[in-house]
């Protein structure tokens, strides 16, 4: 096999390659012999068959065959030769001259090609110990909890029935079915629903039309979907509810004790408490996390310059962009809503595609040399917790994850780069800083809203990912390559 270089600057590269005819004969030879015992020919018996007849018959299909394995092993053995890793697939070009083709097909002429590829640029990774994190930390405070406290005991206060008109702070139990345009919509109808007037779990104005109604009593009432509602084709339109109210019931005057909390199955009031301190703790500890995560990948991103593959940040570029004009099409959005225009925002998710397809490869030699790898359990965890978000389809989830690699790679990412995180943080210098609630989260929104613009998604041209868990804004294909029930009316 003969190769020649004939273009090398920066990460791109093109080889011309050549491989004997002699040799590409020899094996087809061999394929031909292997195919001779079990082909079946009419006229002839197994195994029969002349051999010039069989070549006759399978020769162009068997030497298709060789040519592509051997151009398949050529690259990559020369691959492993010169030492480079391909960002993506070599792209093969074979000449367009259909009768030096006929003759390399004939085995009469050597197998010309040329390999183009852009090669995965070596990572100098940062000293991890260089890194300072301060990472931000709330306290529970006991007004805090005595409201969260306050607001449980109004969820589980029991209820008894009356028979009056219902009230703000009654319970009213209903069926109802719901029309736009005099057409019943899909989560439109329920039965058996119980809504405390008053708490705002339905859709505005909902509620307030429901006071007054007594048991048997059947009400229309009219509310109108939010603008942003999360249905698309529900959003904004005013909607009929022919409203059945079946129970109503006020709240009960008993005592908040301990008797209370055994009732709930919770032990003491003083256990309920703490459960309830323990939950805001955690959901603060989530919200550090989302922080520090940001904090590292930045510090990442801008340690490390180095020329990154086209390719692959035109295939993000795309993947992004074609998110972007589905919600531009579909969701009324604009670049002119958003305040900016299409040159400046190809501009802008080039350079985040760059970012991605960077930090992806950092990330991704961060994991390789530290050995850090997703187990069979954590995916599989990732996947039940996936599967659990859609109830009554889970085995569909289910099978659509196991059956599809990449739907599978996309779980395994956010659990991989979550994990070179911490092993970041641990060789980092982490000193705590205690800030209040309303700091923290004035932090994580303004890294969110970052993120909506690197992350476009659902709700416009900028978009936002309400999923924070799985920000992971790297390129996912880096790692792998390395890695080898709401009511409507509610």
């Amino acid at each position: 096999m003969r190769v020649t270089e004939t273009f090398n600057e920066g990460l791109k590269r093109k080889l011309d390659m050549s491989i004997p005819a002699a040799e590409l004969n020899e094996k087809l030879d061999e394929k031909l012999l292997e195919l001779k015992g079990r082909a079946q020919i009419k006229g002839f018996r197994p195994g029969k068959v002349p051999f010039a007849h069989l070549k006759k018959v399978y020769g162009r299909s068997a030497m298709s065959e060789v040519m592509r394995e051997a151009m398949n092993s050529g690259i990559q053995k020369i691959l492993e030769e010169r030492e480079e890793r391909p960002a993506l697939q070599p792209k093969v070009d074979l000449t367009e001259d259909q009768a030096a083709l006929n003759r390399m097909f004939a085995g009469q002429a050597d197998l010309d090609f040329s390999v183009t590829y852009e090669v995965l640029p070596k990572v100098d990774l940062m000293d991890l110990a260089s890194i300072k994190i301060e990472r931000p930390l709330v306290d529970v405070t006991d007004a805090e909890l005595e409201e969260q406290f306050r607001r449980f005991v109004e969820a589980n206060r029991p209820f008894e029935v009356k028979d009056g008109p219902a009230g703000t702070g009654d319970k009213a139990t209903m069926n109802f079915v719901g029309r736009i345009g005099g057409k019943t919509f899909e989560g439109g109808t329920s039965e058996e629903v119980d809504v405390v007037i008053g708490s705002g779990q339905f859709l505005p104005g909902f509620e307030d039309q429901l006071i007054g109604a007594s048991a048997g009593e059947k009400r229309q009432v009219t509310a109108s979907f939010p603008a942003d509602y999360s249905t698309t084709e529900l959003a904004g339109k005013q909607a009929e509810f022919e409203v059945t109210v079946s129970v109503v019931a006020a709240p009960s005057t008993a005592e908040i004790d301990d008797a209370f909390a055994a009732k709930l199955g919770l032990g003491t009031l003083a256990q309920i408490r703490q459960t309830i301190r323990d939950q805001i703790g955690l959901q603060y500890l989530s919200l550090t996390r989302r922080r520090v995560k940001r904090m590292v990948l930045d510090i990442l991103d801008e340690a490390h310059r180095f020329e990154v593959p086209q390719n692959l940040v035109d295939e993000e570029f795309k993947t992004i962009w074609e998110r972007v004009t589905h919600e531009i099409e579909h969701h009324g959005r604009s670049f002119e809503a958003e305040g900016t225009t299409e040159a400046e925002a190809r501009q802008e998710y080039q350079r985040i595609a760059n970012r991605r397809v960077r930090l992806g490869l950092v990330v991704a030699e961060l994991g390789t040399r530290n050995d850090i790898k997703v187990t069979d359990e954590e995916l599989q965890q990732a996947l039940v917790a996936e599967v659990q978000r859609f109830p009554g389809q889970e085995q569909q989830v289910y099978d659509y994850y196991r059956q599809t690699p990449a739907a599978l790679s996309s779980l395994r990412a956010p659990i991989f780069e979550s994990k070179v995180v911490d092993f970041v943080m641990s060789k980092a210098s982490v000193t705590d800083k205690k800030v209040s609630r309303e700091e923290l989260v004035e932090m994580v929104q303004a890294d969110r809203d970052t993120l909506a613009f690197e992350n476009p998604s659902h709700n416009g041209p900028r978009g936002h990912d309400d999923e924070d868990e799985h920000e992971h804004e790297h390129d996912h294909a880096g790692h792998d390559r390395d890695q080898k029930g709401h009511d409507h009316g509610q």
